[in-house]
């Protein structure tokens, strides 16, 4: 079975995020109950969506940190893909909602009140979003967590929605034209729609096991290197990414006449070797062929 490790790094990183995704929220909600603008609203109504995007990254950073288990032999870090995936759908929704609250709001000509305020507010919110979004993409990126490096990218899209509304007041105000507020709401509709699919792209993508060609030319190299080292040579090379780690295997061809202590010593020197060269975290498995009888026992394998 596979161990996973429980890192204290992205654990506060999430809880950060959750609390302040509990400030953003009161703080966009008093905004929009100042100004009754269209875009402070849709605003708001993305924060609502990040808190509970932020709850479920929350537990699967949890659960992915659980050791594997007889039901679960490989551990449980696919779960990061869910959660990118959730992440994704939420922010989706949320644009959805704020390009029908804009589009209401443009066609009954609403006005907005009590700008200064809104305008504080929004801009408070921006700075602590655009600190916080970055830190945690950081973060993510040093500890290697698909799941704090989502909820980060999530974070800068509520910093721009925040932007966008705030845009609109700005406007609103220098112009005196009300139509700029729902105009800005649904151009932030626009911005947050790209987003959500970029994150569930991503998710579709781990899930479906599709191949990552960076490191697919990462592990061909250390494996020519390694093998060549060794006299021998290799092929059937397939990876997948379960999250945490990468899971690679990949056959050895070995001569007829060496003895099996030998070639399982030297395939373990270059799983070591291949495991330590390349940046991404993998977790190698070889399988020991020899050469004068591999096509008798393996006829018409796609893999050679």
């Amino acid at each position: 079975m596979i161990e996973a490790t429980y890192n204290p790094i992205t654990a506060r990183a999430m809880r950060l995020s959750l609390i302040i995704g509990f400030v953003m929220l009161v703080l966009k909600m008093g905004a929009y109950l100042l100004t009754g603008s269209a875009a402070i609203l849709g605003d708001a109504a993305e924060s609502i969506v990040h808190v509970v995007a932020v709850m479920f990254a929350s537990y699967s950073l949890w659960l992915s940190a659980q050791p594997a288990d007889q039901n679960h032999p490989y551990g449980h870090s696919k779960i990061a893909f869910l959660s990118t995936g959730v992440e994704g759908g939420l922010i989706i929704i949320a644009a959805v909602y704020i390009i029908y609250e804009s589009l209401r709001r443009w066609s009954e000509g609403l006005t907005v009140a009590n700008l200064d305020q809104g305008v504080i507010l929004t801009a408070i919110t921006i700075l602590i979003n655009g600190a916080l979004g970055g830190y945690l993409i950081y973060t993510g990126r040093r500890q290697d967590s698909l799941i704090v490096i989502s909820n980060g990218k999530h974070v800068l899209t509520d910093g721009w929605t925040s932007l966008g509304a705030l845009l609109g007041l700005g406007l609103m105000h220098v112009t005196g034209q009300p139509w700029w507020d729902p105009v800005c709401g649904l151009l932030m509709a626009a911005n947050i729609l790209i987003s959500g699919y970029s994150l569930i792209r991503r998710s579709v993508t781990g899930l479906m096991d599709e191949a990552s060609p960076e490191l697919a030319q990462a592990l061909d190299a250390a494996l020519v290197r390694e093998t060549l080292a060794h006299g021998i040579s290799f092929h059937a090379l397939r990876h997948r990414d379960a999250g945490q780690v990468h899971y690679v295997d990949v056959h050895f061809l070995f001569p007829d006449d060496i003895f099996l202590r030998d070639a399982h010593r030297i395939a373990t020197e270059i799983e070591w070797a291949v495991e330590q060269s390349v940046k991404t975290p993998v977790h190698l498995t070889t399988h020991l062929e020899c050469v004068g009888d591999h096509d008798e026992l393996h006829p018409g394998d796609r893999r050679r």
